[in-house]
């Protein structure tokens, strides 16, 4: 029996928080292999072989401004960057002909029609949060607020650590927008990002995301179900980037020699059926 090719992967952000722990766990995962690094032009890096930083000594993983030459030999690549630079190489990709697993959160709507329009080109996995544990929690979220019924409210409150840009996060936003859907409602006419002053009453259709930002929290998420008498919590913690990392990894091996399309964490969560 021929044994299966590894999945050649090429990191963009490479040197990022999420970047560096996708280069880690690529190198250890069986069936992956990490052919290309690449990172923002200007970085002070560029050049240079980040192999030693990956603890991997041994290879030549030189820093590239370029996803066309980091990625001559891969497969697909992985992507935790910003909405801008991830849209500059899903261009550079369509060239390519390669995958594309991102993990960047900040997409405005504009943006959003941007992968999806480049979904109808190639196989495009994008996931706000590449948490298998997260995943299941919109599923769950949504299942409750189903049981529970409108004499329920639901609040979201969000917390990362004091470098996160965006804000709400794109988990809370993701949850919202499961929430209000669940319950027949427009996300975008539900949302409420803050509350000060004399801001009246709680609106019956009101569907909260509330942000904490402060010191090295990787990402809390707890959805809030509030009712007559009795209040049910349902909240996720991320103790390590690695579980990000490990997320995007099963992506990119579900994605792999997949058809063009617009996949989600989703897609890869499906359970096969019996045999």
């Amino acid at each position: 029996m021929t044994e299966a090719k590894p999945i050649r992967a090429a990191v963009c952000g490479a040197m990022g928080r999420m970047g560096q722990s996708v280069v880690r766990a690529a190198l250890r995962r069986p069936g992956f292999s990490v052919v290309g690094v690449v990172e923002r032009p200007g970085h002070p890096l560029l050049g240079q072989n980040i192999g030693p930083l990956a603890g991997a000594a041994e290879l030549d993983l030189t820093l590239t401004s370029s996803l066309a030459e980091a990625a001559v030999e891969a497969d697909l690549y992985i992507d935790f960057t910003t909405p801008e630079a991830s849209l500059a190489y899903l261009r550079e990709a369509a060239e390519l002909k390669i995958g594309a697993v991102i993990g960047a959160t900040g997409f405005d709507e504009a943006q959003k029609e941007k992968l999806r329009a480049a979904g109808r080109a190639m196989p495009v996995l994008w996931a706000p949060n590449m948490s298998i544990g997260v995943n299941v929690m919109y599923k769950i979220a949504g299942a409750m607020a189903a049981m529970l019924g409108p004499d329920y409210d639901i609040e979201i409150v969000e917390a990362h650590h004091n470098q996160k840009k965006d804000a709400p996060s794109g988990t809370a936003l993701k949850l919202q927008e499961t929430l209000a859907a669940t319950r027949g409602l427009k996300p975008e006419e539900t949302l409420v990002t803050g509350r000060a002053g004399q801001c009246g009453v709680r609106g019956r259709d009101e569907i909260a995301v509330l942000a904490i930002r402060g010191g090295d929290i990787i990402g809390d998420h707890t959805v809030y179900f509030a009712g007559p008498g009795e209040r049910l919590e349902l909240t996720h913690r991320a103790g390590a980037r690695d579980t990000f990392a490990q997320g995007a990894l099963r992506a990119a091996a579900w994605l792999a020699g997949r058809a063009p399309g617009l996949y989600s964490l989703d897609d890869v969560m499906i359970p096969a059926a019996p045999a």
